[in-house]
């Protein structure tokens, strides 16, 4: 109404993640959760806010498809990933892998978030159950929004830490073997980079930030399908020495240090 350019930050794929959040908690009744839909007059505001913003900014590729397939005109959307560098105190994380994984020396495999149908627990239990036979160990940190059925969550090759403060998480980057998101769906996923700031490979679903070059610096699943995930964790339990080269690969892209990131919204003025 002032005449000002106005530029709307949207930090989630919009509708589409709650279709897709929606169908998830549909084929999974099992888990227990109170999450919600949005209200309709939400959506309405949303759309209002879209209509009159001259820019919308997306974190990634992800968001930006799926806000086209809402109907957002593609040349108000610029794609600009989040920024991440790390404390300068932080010292390098040297991460040793065995030749073999064992019953006494597993493969370590950590999540590290909200703990709900968004991010994939459904899908990495059943992975979990399907694995309960290999020397593979879950690791789940974070508060937990939904309460997985009594089968999975009595797993003994998955273990629950609750929420840990954001300072204690550093301690898990650095014992675990490969950190893994098999999230339906992310406006980014900060902790991507995070834990490749600690040299820990990841294994990603492509619903995110695009932080992980498959082959390189860790695992792209297409589909976060519990089958996906047996099998990318399969290949790190038969090649130990192809993580050891994921965590020499894994550091944090100049694309996203905060000089890159003011540099590209200062674009956005002009």
């Amino acid at each position: 109404a002032q005449g000002w350019k106005t530029v709307l930050g949207q930090i989630d794929p919009g509708p589409v993640e709650e279709q897709i959040v929606r169908a998830e908690h549909e084929i999974h009744p099992e888990f227990v959760s109170d999450w919600r839909s949005a209200p309709a007059d939400y959506w309405k505001s949303w759309r209002e806010e879209c209509h009159v913003a001259d820019r919308i900014i997306v974190n990634s590729q992800w968001s930006f498809d799926a806000l086209v397939q809402t109907g957002i005109s593609k040349e108000k959307l610029s794609v600009i990933p989040l920024a991440y560098e790390p404390p300068a105190d932080d010292s390098p994380t040297i991460h040793k892998y065995p030749d073999r994984f064992t019953p006494e020396r597993p493969l370590r495999v950590l999540f590290l978030g909200q703990v709900n149908l968004r991010k994939g627990v459904a899908r990495l239990l059943e992975a979990a159950q399907a694995l309960r036979k290999e020397p593979v160990e879950f690791w789940m940190v974070g508060p937990r929004q939904c309460r997985p059925p009594e089968q999975l969550r009595r797993l003994r090759n998955v273990r629950w830490f609750g929420r840990v403060a954001h300072t204690n998480a550093a301690q898990y980057y650095r014992d675990a073997d490969v950190f893994i998101l098999p999230t339906l769906s992310d406006g980014f996923a900060l902790t991507q980079l995070e834990v490749q700031a600690h040299w820990l490979p990841v294994i990603a679903s492509r619903r995110c930030g695009e932080v992980v070059r498959d082959g390189i610096n860790g695992i792209v699943l297409e589909e976060p399908t519990p089958d996906a995930i047996v099998v990318a964790l399969q290949f790190c339990l038969r090649n130990p020495d192809q993580l050891a080269q994921f965590s020499e690969n894994a550091t944090v892209s100049e694309r996203f240090s905060l000089l890159c990131l003011g540099a590209k919204l200062c674009a956005l003025a002009v």
